[in-house]
């Protein structure tokens, strides 16, 4: 897969031929300003991949947080903001 840097200036212009390139070809497309990197034009699939794992990533978070509470305990939100102020 082929990754283009463009500046958004350029891509500004060529909008909708950088929509074609990153849907029909694939292709990622970083937009830049002033030689920083700002943002990413991206297929569909590389987005969805990304929230995929993404959630996935979140639910082990959640796995891992509930077997934490199952061992140590847990505290209501009354006492947590108690000790926390």
């Amino acid at each position: 897969m082929t990754t283009t840097h463009i500046n958004t200036v350029d891509a500004k212009e060529s909008f909708s031929e950088l929509i074609n390139r990153v849907s029909h070809h694939k292709e990622r497309i970083i937009l830049t300003r002033r030689g920083n990197a700002l943002a990413a034009l991206i297929p569909m699939e590389d987005f969805e991949h990304l929230e995929a794992v993404k959630e996935k990533s979140d639910l082990e978070e959640a796995i891992l947080a509930l077997k934490e509470g199952r061992e140590h305990g847990f505290i209501s939100l009354v006492d947590l903001k108690r000790t926390t102020g």
